[in-house]
C-alpha cells in the first residue's frame, strides 16, 4: 500500500516508523536452534520485511574457539566461497595449544575482511591459527577484530612495528639480522614467508633462501619472546623452496641475500621476533593490548557498537538499506550476524545504525564491527549456506571467520621415523598432514621410502580424515596418507 500513496511526508514519516519498530519483531523460529554445545542458531524474520541469521558462541566454553580462514590456504590463489573455505579448514590441525596436533571442527563460518577484488588478497592486516600473515599498516588506524589464546575479543587501534624489534636471532652463534617485510616479494630486503604466502617460495637467480623448522607458529609479539626454529637449508640461486606447513623461509636478494649468507647455517637454532605496539583508534596514545597472545585476527569496516554505544553516519553507503555480515559480542556470547538485502519481497536489508541497534537490542551485544557486505554476505552453518547472497549464489571471497569446536589429538603408532615403507598406490605428496596443503609431487605405485624425522613429533597424527606420515622418497619429503602405505618386507 506504500507505493500507491502519494503523500511524501506521510510516506516519509511511515517508513521511519517502519525501521524503528522492525528490530523490536518476534524471530520466525520463536528460538535458539543447537548446533553443538555451546553453539546456536537463529533466523529473524522482521518487518520491512528484514531476515537477519544469527550464530552465536558461548565465550566460556573451553573446547570451542575462534579462528580466521585465508581462501586456497594462501595469499596468492585469489579468492574462494564462505563454504569452500570451511570445508577445507574441517578437520585440519589446530595451534591453539601454541603447538600442533588437536584438529579443527569448523561448526559456523561467515565472511571476513574487505578485499581487493583483483587480486583477492584482504585489505589490512591477517592472522590465521597464532601466524601473522599479512602485516598491518604503519599506524594504519583500526586494526580490527582479534582473538587471543586468552579467550578475550578486543577491537585493535593503530599498530606499529618497530623496526629493530623485527628480527631473527640466532641463538647458535649470538648474532641476529632484520626482517624487512612479510609475506611479499621484491625489494633488497630480507623477507620472511610464512605457508600462506604460497606453496613455494620465489627462488631464482641471485636470490638466497634458508628454510626454518618452526616448533610453534612465527606470530606478533607485544613484549620479548620469540617463536623458535631450526635451519634446515640454505640456497643461493636455485629454484623455489617448497614451504611445509610448520616451516618459514628467508629470502633475499643482493645484499640482503648475502646477510641470509652470512647469518645462517644449516642447524642453526633462531627465534623469530615480530614485536607489535598498540595505540588507540588515533595512533597516539598507547594501548595495553596483548597482541603476543593474539591467536586469530583481521581487518574489518566500521565499528557498529562500543560499549552499548552506537556511533552516528551519514555517508550513504552506512545509510543506505544493504545486506550486511558483522561480528557483534559480549562477555557471554560472540555473535555473527548475517542480513539479507536487495529484494524488497523478500528482505531489504540494513543500515549500519539498524544493524547496531539489532545486535544490542535483540542479541545483547556490547561491542561489533561491520565486515564485508554486499554480495559478500555469507553465513555457512553445519555444511550449509543458510541466508540467500544477494548475486542469487555465494560470492567468492578473501577470507573468513570460523566459530570452531577442538577435538582433540588422535595418532596411529603403525610405524616408527627409519621405518621402511612402500606406497600401494600411486599418491601425492602434500607439504602437510591433510588435504588442504599442495601436493608438491606424486609418486608411482610401489615406491620405496622411510619414515622421516619430525621436529613436531605429528607422524601418525589424524587429520582430515586419515593418520598421515612424513615419508622421505629418497630426498623428495612430504606428507602421505596412512591409507597409501604398507610396510616394507
Amino acid at each position: 500500500m506504500l507505493r500507491k500513496l502519494h503523500r511524501p511526508g506521510l510516506l516519509c514519516l511511515l517508513s521511519i516508523l517502519l525501521a524503528l519498530t522492525s528490530l523490536s519483531a518476534v524471530p520466525a523460529d520463536g528460538g535458539w536452534e543447537p548446533v553443538a554445545e555451546g553453539v546456536d542458531y537463529r533466523a529473524f524474520k522482521l518487518p520491512g520485511p528484514v531476515r537477519a541469521f544469527v550464530a552465536r558462541m558461548a565465550r566460556s566454553n573451553p573446547d570451542l574457539i575462534l579462528d580466521t580462514a585465508i581462501a586456497h590456504g594462501d595469499l596468492m590463489d585469489g579468492l574462494e566461497t564462505v563454504a569452500q573455505m570451511a570445508i577445507r579448514y574441517d578437520g585440519s590441525l589446530s595451534t591453539w595449544e601454541n603447538s600442533w596436533g588437536a584438529r579443527n571442527e569448523v561448526l559456523v563460518a561467515i565472511n571476513g575482511s574487505f578485499h581487493d577484488t583483483e587480486t583477492g588478497r584482504p585489505f589490512g592486516g591477517f592472522m590465521q591459527s597464532g601466524w601473522y600473515v599479512r602485516r598491518y599498516d604503519h599506524l594504519g588506524g583500526p586494526s580490527g577484530l582479534t582473538w587471543t589464546r586468552d579467550r578475550e575479543l578486543f577491537l585493535g587501534g593503530c599498530l606499529s612495528h618497530p623496526e629493530d624489534d623485527q628480527r631473527l636471532i640466532n641463538l647458535t652463534r649470538g648474532t641476529s639480522l632484520r626482517l624487512g617485510g612479510l609475506n611479499r616479494r621484491g625489494g633488497e630486503e630480507v623477507l620472511l614467508l610464512t605457508p600462506h604466502f604460497d606453496p613455494f617460495s620465489p627462488g631464482g637467480s641471485g636470490r638466497t633462501e634458508a628454510l626454518i623448522e618452526m616448533t610453534r607458529p612465527a606470530g606478533p609479539q607485544s613484549e620479548e619472546g620469540y617463536a623458535l626454529g631450526i635451519v634446515r637449508q640454505v640456497r643461493r640461486g636455485e629454484g623455489g623452496i617448497p614451504i611445509p606447513f610448520d616451516h618459514v623461509v628467508l629470502t633475499g636478494s643482493g645484499e640482503a641475500g648475502q646477510t641470509i649468507s652470512r647469518s645462517l647455517a644449516v642447524g642453526d637454532v633462531v627465534g623469530i621476533s615480530m614485536s607489535v605496539r598498540s595505540y588507540d583508534e588515533a595512533c597516539r596514545h598507547p594501548r595495553p593490548q596483548n597482541w603476543g597472545r593474539a591467536y586469530a585476527a583481521l581487518s574489518t569496516g566500521d565499528v557498529i557498537l562500543r560499549e552499548g554505544k552506537i556511533p552516528h553516519w551519514d555517508d550513504v553507503g552506512a545509510t543506505t538499506w544493504h545486506p550486511r555480515s558483522a561480528v557483534c559480542f559480549n562477555d557471554e556470547w560472540v555473535f555473527f550476524v548475517v542480513v539479507d538485502g536487495r529484494d524488497d519481497a523478500y528482505s531489504r536489508g540494513m543500515t549500519l545504525s539498524e544493524l547496531a541497534t539489532f545486535c544490542k537490542d535483540r542479541l545483547g551485544a556490547r561491542w561489533g564491527v561491520n565486515l564485508d557486505g554486499g554480495g559478500s554476505s555469507t553465513l555457512w552453518v553445519n555444511g550449509q549456506v543458510k541466508n540467500q547472497p544477494s548475486d542469487g549464489h555465494a560470492r567468492a571471497v578473501a577470507n573468513a571467520l570460523m566459530m570452531i569446536a577442538l577435538q582433540p589429538i588422535e595418532r596411529s603408532e603403525r610405524f616408527l621415523p627409519g621405518s621402511r615403507v612402500i606406497t600401494k598406490q600411486a599418491t601425492n605428496v602434500y607439504l602437510g598432514p591433510g588435504t588442504q596443503f599442495a601436493a608438491i609431487a606424486s609418486v608411482e605405485e610401489g615406491s620405496p621410502g622411510r619414515i622421516a624425522f619430525h621436529l613436531n613429533r605429528l607422524n601418525g597424527v589424524y587429520a582430515k580424515g586419515s593418520y598421515w606420515w612424513r615419508v622421505d622418497f629418497g630426498g623428495l619429503t612430504g606428507w602421505v596418507s596412512n591409507d597409501a602405505l604398507r610396510a616394507a618386507e
